[in-house]
């Protein structure tokens, strides 16, 4: 499964899309694009942002085809070479004050990926929530997968024993792939890059430290690690949910003066101490409260 994504012009994208529907692709749209168009073995989404997101095993191919259609030196950097079946993992709530971290990992092969990419699958960034919700119930029936969630409390007790935000996210990774090795071996796991590579492989254990592990920027543009993003926000989401029922409180996510709000509300309805139940409290945002 090659992936690679290429920032094109209006004009640009229009003789991309010409030379699409020459090979007699099938075009349709997906959210927040302009279109999508299929073939056998190439997706290709234009975003309204500008970007072409290529997937699938002519992406090399096609690549070098856009230079020649468009005059542009375009590079083809994101191919992953594996074989049928692998591991894309990434988290969700990294970002957000108030509720759990999320990890999760999920397992494609030629098939399942495919499949997913018909789904319109894609960085959770890029969908909203009731679409994710959807989406997740789709790649949870269908790959395996595993989902590792760190509750505000027991956060905030990692937090303070290892200090630092990327290896906790390390030791969340390495779980969700150990987690699916334990029902379905495979060779090859793909993450998100968010800090030093050698962080997640010391956190594998046994059956992880047998495979190649890669971490790459922007690795959401991969479908596992798109599907892994997918079903990571949709347990966020819900955990979010839960908590906002518990204390009957709407908690914002990010960590905006909303949030700062809210956590003051919190303060003075609970206490000070209770925050540790809800919130992540190594962010900045705890002393501004």
């Amino acid at each position: 499964m090659n992936t690679n994504t290429i920032k094109l012009s209006s004009e640009e994208a229009n003789a991309v899309k010409e030379y699409l529907n020459s090979l007699g692709a099938e075009f349709d749209v997906v959210q927040y694009s302009l279109w999508r168009a299929k073939t056998n073995n190439l997706q290709a989404i234009y975003y309204t942002s500008g970007k072409l997101l290529l997937q699938g095993s002519d992406v090399k191919e096609f690549s070098e085809k856009i230079g020649e259609i468009t005059g542009k030196e375009t590079v083809h950097k994101a191919e992953i070479s594996f074989d049928d079946v692998y591991i894309g993992t990434d988290e969700s709530g990294k970002g957000d004050y108030f509720g759990p971290l999320v990890i999760a990992g999920v397992q494609v092969n030629k098939e399942t990926a495919k499949m997913f990419m018909d789904l319109g699958i894609q960085d959770s960034k890029k969908l909203n929530d009731s679409v994710i919700e959807k989406l997740a119930v789709q790649i949870k029936n269908n790959a395996p997968h595993s989902i590792v969630v760190i509750l505000p409390k027991k956060y905030n007790e990692l937090y303070e024993n290892c200090k630092n935000l990327n290896k906790l996210l390390a030791w969340g990774h390495a779980r969700a792939i150990e987690n699916i090795l334990e029902k379905s071996p495979c060779k090859f796991a793909l993450s998100d890059k968010f800090g030093d590579e050698k962080l997640i492989q010391n956190a594998l254990m046994k059956k992880g430290k047998e495979i190649t592990l890669e971490q790459r920027v922007r690795g959401e543009a991969d479908i596992a690690v798109a599907a892994a993003s997918i079903i990571a926000r949709a347990s966020f989401v819900r955990r979010m949910r839960e908590l906002e029922e518990t204390y009957k409180i709407e908690l914002p996510k990010g960590a905006n003066r909303e949030v700062i709000k809210q956590a003051k509300l919190f303060c003075e309805k609970y206490s000070k101490d209770e925050l540790k139940n809800i919130a992540k409290l190594h962010f900045k945002t705890t002393q501004m409260i």
